[in-house]
């Protein structure tokens, strides 16, 4: 989960055009932008201590969600056994707990995107500098990426597939004194099953 939401986000921080060209056709490489970004250290790093910085935030939404469950279930194996008064109260508090819960998933979710893009983004250069480092010693004159819908690529041998070394290269760089990722990036706070309105519930 965490991976995949650090993999979607990417493409859209990035803002990866595609390709590296040059003039002259000649020797071409494939990359997976988005998963040299997840395979190195730092993006690694990252999104592990995003989980961290997460996780309780998501586990109070878990709570709360279970909450409001078990509300429900009330609701629907004693409601008839309850007076008109305390069937509409339980079901004013079913509501109540919902639309607080909804609001905090979504202030939660918007909160995970904004630092994680803050993240990405600062990650994502660096990747494209090493990309183009890469092409440029190695004697590429193009490079697509394959991560990327926009770039129309059918088939491409393992062969040319340059991640591995990107990653690997970032890695050595990063080690060697480039400067890494700032602390931060988990999967988000992944709102649960949105919640249903109650029966008898207020409009």
């Amino acid at each position: 989960m965490v991976k995949r939401s650090l993999l979607t986000a990417a493409i859209a921080v990035l803002g990866v055009a595609g390709a590296l060209t040059a003039q002259t056709p000649g020797k071409v490489g494939v990359i997976s932008v988005q998963g040299a970004i997840v395979g190195t250290k730092d993006g690694q790093k990252a999104a592990s201590e995003l989980e961290v910085k997460f996780a309780p935030k998501r586990k109070d939404i878990e709570g709360r969600q279970n909450e409001v469950n078990q509300l429900e279930e009330q609701m629907r194996k004693s409601g008839n056994l309850l007076s008109e008064e305390k069937r509409a109260q339980l079901a004013r508090d079913i509501d109540e707990k919902k639309k607080r819960l909804n609001r905090d998933m979504q202030d939660a979710q918007e909160e995970f995107e904004g630092e994680q893009q803050r993240l990405l983004q600062g990650l994502g250069q660096r990747i494209m500098a090493v990309i183009e480092k890469y092409a440029k010693d190695n004697s590429y004159t193009m490079v697509l990426d394959v991560s990327n819908p926009q770039t129309p690529v059918l088939y491409a041998s393992s062969a040319i597939d340059i991640t591995q070394d990107v990653i690997s290269l970032y890695d050595k760089s990063s080690a060697s004194g480039a400067p890494s990722t700032q602390p931060g990036a988990p999967a988000p706070v992944k709102p649960t099953a949105a919640v249903k309105p109650a029966p008898g519930a207020p409009k």
